[in-house]
């Protein structure tokens, strides 16, 4: 059953599916002209990075012009929006298009559906942040920068300008096509895909799924990236025992557990993310100049 509705410009068709409505406002349909600000905007992937949430703030300013059409009409639904991706998020820059591509799609959808989950669009994104960082990563700072900077270098040394001009368009040339067709990719892509996964009801699966994934993450994160170590020992001479390798012994890397657990908490205690970040440097200088931290 269809049913069409004329107000003004605006334009709604009420689609009944499968006993499940979805409203489509012709107005907030996403355009070819949306999606390439959105490409423009992702070069500031990197300029706002931080150690708390990383490239959130790159995320979500290139989120913007989606979220302010999407939303024009719903001051509170917008702002919900913005909160959303403020997320954390992190991955290879040059592909990031690719996940904005896909939350396009997943906002859209969001406007249009009245039983879309709006928590999975982090769910998606959390589960392709990492996927995307291995692949990119090796790539583009691991292959294509080199090749890059071995024919760069070699002509440089030879005195030809052509030496970094040619470090700049072989590094560059591949990236910048590469992100922006990813953004189409991920919106049109996304866009069928969804349908498909909202119809098979794997929607609350693959959000269940990203949530386990991001958990593995980050505790993967936590015992690569978090070092507490203590250097002190017990006894003397060839009989003494290092504490941390009593530590060790009794669970690897429980100190940087602990120390992340601490942390967490005091977060949840509304205890400021600077404040915290100048616990640690001062623990760290004083547990080293007194030799209980190294």
């Amino acid at each position: 059953m269809m049913k069409m509705i004329s107000d003004g410009s605006t334009a709604l068709k009420e689609v009944s599916t499968e006993g499940r409505n979805r409203v489509i406002n012709e107005s907030k349909k996403i355009s070819r002209k949306d999606l390439k600000k959105v490409f423009w905007r992702s070069f500031a992937m990197e300029w706002a990075w931080n150690y708390e949430r990383q490239a959130h703030m790159g995320f979500m300013f290139s989120m913007m012009p989606i979220l302010r059409k999407l939303y024009d009409d719903d001051k509170e639904k917008l702002a919900k929006a913005c909160s959303r991706h403020m997320e954390f998020f992190n991955t290879t820059p040059h592909l990031s298009t690719l996940i904005l591509g896909i939350s396009t799609a997943m906002e859209e959808s969001n406007v249009n559906e009245k039983e879309f989950d709006d928590t999975s669009i982090n769910g998606v994104k959390a589960a392709l942040m990492g996927p995307l960082a291995g692949v990119g990563d090796s790539f583009f700072w691991g292959t294509l920068r080199i090749i890059a900077t071995g024919v760069g270098t070699s002509l440089a040394l030879k005195g030809n300008i052509l030496g970094p001009i040619l470090f700049f368009l072989i590094f560059n040339v591949p990236h910048v096509l590469l992100r922006y067709f990813c953004t189409f990719w991920g919106y049109y892509v996304g866009t069928d895909v969804l349908k498909k996964i909202q119809k098979s009801g794997l929607m609350d699966s693959l959000t269940y799924g990203a949530q386990v994934l991001g958990l593995m993450v980050i505790g993967a994160m936590t015992a690569s990236m978090v070092i507490v170590n203590v250097p002190l020992s017990i006894g003397s001479g060839d009989s003494a025992t290092k504490v941390q390798e009593i530590l060790d012994g009794i669970m690897p890397g429980l100190l940087p557990l602990g120390l992340t657990f601490l942390l967490y908490w005091l977060l949840q205690k509304k205890v400021k993310f600077l404040y915290l970040l100048l616990g640690i440097a001062v623990l760290g200088i004083v547990g080293a100049f007194f030799g209980f931290l190294g």
